[in-house]
């Protein structure tokens, strides 16, 4: 039982710790997807479906939640917006090559239709993040068209 006992106080001493430790967090001022915005000209729906369910994890300005200041949830949040951001990040749209933006594009559209985005793990605490049939078709349609500019661009290649 002793050893129990100090198992569990070095865990409670270490959560201690992590509280005052705190990753960063992703918070950029200004319009972080202006580039984005400008070249791919989404819809006031689909900006609003996108800022709902995309703009946390794949952006950099992250809305976070009043549990995002407990540690560990902290670090696990910290790492998914990272993960998420070394997928696809909006923000670095401008530094993209074009054929990486038309594939991109094409990614963000088949892991909406597949529906492997958004997480289930985001979905849990973000209900409002939840894309309808219609939502997801929307964001297709605008993908395709979207992508039609790179796909002229790479054929003039």
């Amino acid at each position: 039982m002793k050893i129990f006992k100090k198992i569990a106080l070095a865990l409670l001493a270490v959560l201690i710790v992590m509280q005052f430790i705190r990753p960063d967090k992703n918070l950029q001022d200004g319009d972080v997807i202006a580039d984005f915005r400008a070249e791919t000209k989404p819809t006031q729906e689909v900006e609003a479906i996108l800022e709902r369910a995309c703009f946390d994890c794949h952006t950099n300005n992250t809305k976070y939640p009043w549990y995002a200041e407990v540690a560990p949830v902290s670090y696990w949040l910290a790492d998914h917006v990272d993960e998420g951001k070394g997928h696809l990040n909006l923000s670095d749209w401008k530094s993209y090559t074009v054929k990486r933006k038309d594939h991109k594009l094409e990614e963000l559209g088949e892991e909406v239709e597949k529906k492997h985005m958004p997480l289930d793990s985001y979905l849990w605490v973000h209900d409002e993040a939840v894309l309808s049939d219609s939502d997801m078709q929307i964001i297709v349609d605008w993908v395709n068209q979207a992508r039609s500019n790179y796909k002229t661009a790479l054929s003039e290649e």
